[in-house]
This record gives structure tokens, C-alpha cells and sequence, in this order.
């Protein structure tokens, strides 16, 4: 019989590279506005597609995986991310990177139930289980902050596709793992599937992030925003009506009555929006406006990650010590005061006091989400901690892709709305640069030096005046959450003391 610990390492091989493909292309999305002559809008869906659709087939495929066995699901999911890693890798446009990316997301989709079956089902002594937890979800975080950073590493050696090509060895290795590492075991029967649910979830999501990226960018009609808008919510209610009308809805609506579990969803979304939004605002600023290689960019960002990391085993202690309610709004406090500091400093001339507070913009937003965890499964019951587990899944994910999805698209918004360029500009090219920072960069390549400076200043000096607005807007709606956190949490399940 295998080894419950040998079987852990085998997980954490397998989910290491999902969680760093999550945040991997942040410090990489300069380049591919340049190799690929990617625009903004498809720079934030090369990005986006990942952890949207990931969020969207996570429930189908764990039933999928309780019906034909963990180790096959981990074995096809595996195979499915490497052959899509290929494909992004060989990538010679956006439109196909936006496809492999997707796939990507499908074999993520694949794995991320796997490695939870098998932490389940191998780990029977409870205490061992909440360990063996603990080290998931610290590879999840840690490699999800640590993607930026191995990103420029990649970067500053190979192109652009090596983030791509170095899933393919790993691919290789958990593959073998998988075959003499985890043990073989049946999977049910009876369990449904929910797919065309999965999918009619992923068409709905996909099609209201489309319609709001529309909106916002000034080039687009609003009157196919709007119809985007309609379809895209007749969608969301014909899904919410089939999860209360159908025998086998993909969600648990039991659950999404529970006070507890709503504010846990809530906290999740927004501090995974909060985080990755930033990461991607810091990313394209370092190199955009402060002309940071990728690899400096990521170095640039350790302090968040280490602080994440960090902070992530104090936080459970914290919360049996003060409350679930207490720490939330503790986490969600210190987050907000952060954004709101870190808005108003120069990244290359305040460089130890940005470092500063973008610890405790890690501590404090790490210590929100183990809060949110804590509330949604102690709220659960025990026979449904399965399905708690689930959702909570899905709100990371979803938080992961709007964090990129809403920050980039309102940097991009008030850019345009703010950036005064040079008027002796053709008109094309003039529409390109006021469109985003990364299209103002390309046009810049194509003129005279005393030109291209006078634009790339201009479109620095609009980038940091979004910049600006962006996390003191953020700072302010974690404040009224900290607010309505403090108010919608329920006293009495604050600790589980059993």
C-alpha cells in the first residue's frame, strides 16, 4: 500500500502547475502585445479565459471524476493540460492562444477535483486530512503568487512560449507519478454528470464578462453591450431556474441559503479580485511605465507573495483564537488601508515603503480568504462538506478571473478617459494609443524618437492617474465590505470549537 504522504507529493506535483498557470502570463502580457500584436481587450482574455472556465467546470468534472475514478480523471486532465500547454506554446495569434488557454482550463478543471478526491480518500485520520489541506492550499496561493515571478525568470532567458513548453517535462513526470503513485480505485455510478449544466454556467459567465469588456471599451457600440447584457443574464436565469427545479442541480441551493456560506462566497470573490487585480496593475506598470524587465517585475513583486505564504498557517490560529467575523473584517481592514496607501506611491522611488505595504496588503487579504474558508465550511454540514468544498473552488476561481477581468478593463476605461496625447498623430494611430497603455507602447515603436518619448509620457502620465483611481476605488469597496461583513457574519458560528 502506498505511503498517504507519497501520495500528497504526487497532489502537490499535479496542482503545482495549474496554480502557477493561473497568474504566470501577468509579467509576460507586454511582450505578447508585441510578438503577437495583441490588443488590450485580448491581452485580458489570453489572461482571463483561464480561471473563468476553470470556474465553470469545476463541479461537472468532480462528479465526472467520483464517476469513473480519480486516478483516470488525473491521468486525462494530465494529458489534456500538456497537450494544450503545446498548442499555446506554438501559438502564433491571439485568437489561438485564447483557444489553448481555455483548453488549459478544461484539463485544470480535470486535475483540481482529482487531487481533492485523492486527499479524501487517502487521508482517512481527520487531523492528517486537515494537514495534508492545509499544504493544498498553501501550493494553490503560493503558486498562484509565485507565477509572475517564475514568469520573468522564463522570460529573461527563453521566449515568450517557454512558460508554456515548461509544463510539458512536468506533464511528463506527473504522469508517471500518477501511474505508480496513487493507488488504483473504482469510481460510482450514479452520481450525474451535470455537464450541459457546466456549460450553459461557463456560456453565461463568459458572455456578461464579453458584454462588460464592450461597454467599456469606447470604440463599441453600447447597444451591443446591451444586448450582450440581456442575453447574457436570460442565460443566468434560465441556469438559477434549473438549479431549483432540477433532481441533480450542479449547485447545492441548500447551501446558498446559509448566511455564513453567502458571506464566505462574497469574501472569497473580492479578496481574489482584490489580489490578482493589483498583481496585474503592478505587473503592467513596472514594465509599461517604469520600463522593468519581466524578471525585475517579478522579483518587484516577492514581498506579496512571501507575506501571502507567510501569513497563511498563522491564520487559522488567528481564527480560533479571535472569531471568523473579527478576522474577516480584521483581513478586509488591513487589505483596504494598503490599496489606499500603495495608490499614492512612486513603485521605483518608494520602493521599501511600496514593499511594505504590499506585505500587508498580502497578509491581510490571505487572512480574508482563510476566513472565507472557515465560514463556508464550518457553516456546511458534515455530509455536504463535498459540495461546500465545491463552491468554494468556484469562488476563488471566479474572484481570479474578474479581479483580471474588472481591474484591467476600468484601468483601460479611465486611461482613455484621461490620457492627453501628442496632437501631431495620424488618426489611427491616435485611436490606437488612447485605447490602453500596451497599444500605445506598440504605436510609439513605430516613431521618431522625440515623438515616441513625448507619447510614451503621456501615456505613463495616464496610466498612473489610473492607477490611482483604480486602487483607491478598490480601497473603497473593501471598506463596505468590511462594513457589511461585519453585519452579515452570524456571531454564533464565528469559532468551531468541534
Amino acid at each position: 500500500m502506498k505511503s498517504k504522504w507519497h501520495i500528497l507529493l504526487v497532489i502537490i506535483f499535479m496542482y503545482l502547475p495549474i496554480s502557477l498557470d493561473a497568474t504566470i502570463l501577468y509579467v509576460v502580457a507586454p511582450v505578447l502585445s508585441t510578438q503577437l500584436q495583441a490588443s488590450h481587450n485580448q491581452l485580458l482574455w489570453i489572461m482571463d479565459i483561464y480561471p473563468l472556465v476553470m470556474a465553470a467546470l469545476l463541479l461537472p468534472m468532480g462528479s465526472l471524476g467520483d464517476r469513473i475514478g480519480y486516478k483516470k480523471m488525473a491521468i486525462a486532465g494530465s494529458l489534456l493540460f500538456g497537450i494544450a500547454s503545446l498548442a499555446a506554446a506554438c501559438a502564433r495569434s491571439a485568437e489561438i492562444l485564447i483557444a489553448a488557454r481555455a483548453l488549459l482550463a478544461v484539463g485544470a478543471a480535470m486535475i483540481v477535483p482529482a487531487t481533492l478526491a485523492a486527499v479524501r480518500k487517502n487521508f482517512i485520520n481527520e487531523k492528517d486530512r486537515n494537514m495534508a489541506l492545509g499544504i493544498w492550499t498553501t501550493i494553490g496561493t503560493g503558486g498562484a503568487l509565485a507565477g509572475p515571478l517564475v514568469g520573468g525568470a522564463l522570460l529573461n532567458y527563453f521566449y515568450w512560449g517557454s512558460v508554456f513548453l515548461v509544463n510539458i517535462p512536468v506533464v511528463c513526470v506527473v504522469l508517471i507519478l500518477i501511474h505508480r503513485g496513487l493507488p488504483d480505485e473504482k469510481g460510482g455510478t450514479n452520481k450525474p454528470v451535470n455537464l450541459s449544466q457546466g456549460l450553459l454556467l461557463m456560456s453565461t459567465v463568459l458572455i456578461l464578462i464579453y458584454a462588460a469588456k464592450n461597454f467599456l471599451h469606447h470604440d463599441n457600440s453600447p447597444l451591443v453591450s446591451i444586448y450582450l447584457l440581456m442575453v447574457g443574464l436570460v442565460l443566468l436565469g434560465g441556469f438559477i431556474t434549473i438549479q431549483i427545479v432540477s433532481r441533480s442541480p450542479l449547485l447545492d441551493i441548500g447551501l446558498l441559503t446559509q448566511r455564513n456560506i453567502i458571506a464566505g462566497v462574497i469574501l472569497a470573490l473580492t479578496s481574489m479580485i482584490t489580489l490578482v487585480g493589483f498583481e496585474l496593475v503592478i505587473s503592467q506598470e513596472l514594465q509599461f511605465v517604469h520600463r522593468f524587465t519581466p524578471a525585475q517585475a517579478g522579483m518587484y513583486i516577492m514581498p506579496l507573495m512571501l507575506a501571502s505564504c507567510l501569513a497563511g498557517p498563522f491564520a487559522g490560529y488567528l481564527i480560533n483564537s479571535f472569531g471568523i467575523k473579527n478576522i474577516a473584517v480584521a483581513g478586509l481592514a488591513a487589505s483596504a488601508l494598503s490599496l489606499y496607501a500603495l495608490s499614492d506611491i512612486d513603485f521605483v522611488d518608494q520602493s521599501a515603503k511600496a514593499w511594505l505595504w504590499m506585505m500587508v496588503l498580502g497578509a491581510g487579504d490571505t487572512v480574508a480568504l482563510m476566513a472565507s474558508s472557515s465560514a463556508i465550511m464550518t457553516a456546511a454540514p458534515a455530509n455536504k462538506a463535498s459540495s461546500a468544498g465545491s463552491i468554494e473552488g468556484m469562488s476563488y476561481e471566479l474572484g481570479t478571473g474578474l479581479g483580471i477581468t474588472i481591474f484591467g478593463s476600468v484601468l483601460a476605461g479611465v486611461y482613455s478617459s484621461t490620457v492627453r496625447l501628442p496632437e501631431n498623430l495620424s488618426g489611427t494611430a491616435y485611436v490606437s494609443a488612447s485605447t490602453s497603455f500596451s497599444e500605445a507602447v506598440e504605436v510609439a515603436r513605430h516613431l521618431d524618437e522625440a515623438s515616441r518619448e513625448a507619447l510614451l509620457k503621456a501615456a505613463s502620465s495616464a496610466f498612473m492617474q489610473s492607477h490611482t483611481v483604480m486602487l483607491q476605488s478598490a480601497s473603497l469597496i473593501l471598506m463596505v465590505l468590511m462594513i457589511l461583513t461585519f453585519f452579515i457574519f452570524k456571531q454564533g458560528n464565528a469559532v468551531n470549537h468541534g
